[in-house]
């Protein structure tokens, strides 16, 4: 599918949320459902024939996509947050980030061994969250079908933490 009106769509947003850094602003594609709907699809597309069990999300844009994929695929969706924000017993996965690290859950029942989990996120930048993401599931013997991103930020590598598993994003920027 062709993505040229969603990467038009998509502002650039210089210095923020610090001074160097050019933020991928995607609400404008939220603000058009036309918009909305073809980033869907695009997301979509590979698994209509084979479906995933569930599709994982990170909080908090993710979940803006994923919910829409599982909801659109006819699945189960899994919310992946910010550790102490899910109210059941929750398993846990830390991660480095540039200044500190980070720390993320899920339900420890989410996952069952074997599951098939599609893993859906707004922006691939250094890969930490999403590698993290595919940790917690696969550690619950869920097994990873792809891990996917609306936008891709090339030039940080993030591609290079998830290496064995397929990755899929729709836009690609060269820079970082």
């Amino acid at each position: 599918m062709n993505c040229d009106a969603l990467k038009k769509a998509i502002r650039e947003v210089p210095d923020f949320p610090k001074p160097g850094i050019l933020f991928y602003d995607i609400t404008p594609i939220l603000a058009d459902a036309r918009l909305f709907q073809q980033s869907i699809a695009v997301l979509c597309e590979r698994h209509v024939k084979r479906k995933p069990k569930a599709v994982a999300a990170i909080d908090a844009r993710g979940f803006i996509f994923g919910a829409a994929v599982a909801q659109k695929l006819g699945v189960g969706f899994i919310p992946i947050r910010k550790k102490g924000k899910l109210p059941f017993t929750t398993i846990d996965e830390s991660y480095d980030l540039e200044y500190g690290s980070a720390t993320i859950s899920m339900h420890a029942d989410a996952v069952k061994p074997g599951d098939t989990i599609l893993i859906v996120d707004d922006l691939l930048a250094t890969g930490g969250t999403a590698a993290a993401c595919a940790r917690l599931i696969e550690r619950q013997g869920g097994k990873i079908v792809e891990i996917e991103f609306l936008i891709e930020l090339a030039g940080l590598q993030g591609r290079a933490k998830l290496a064995g598993h397929p990755v899929f994003s729709a836009i690609v920027y060269e820079g970082g």
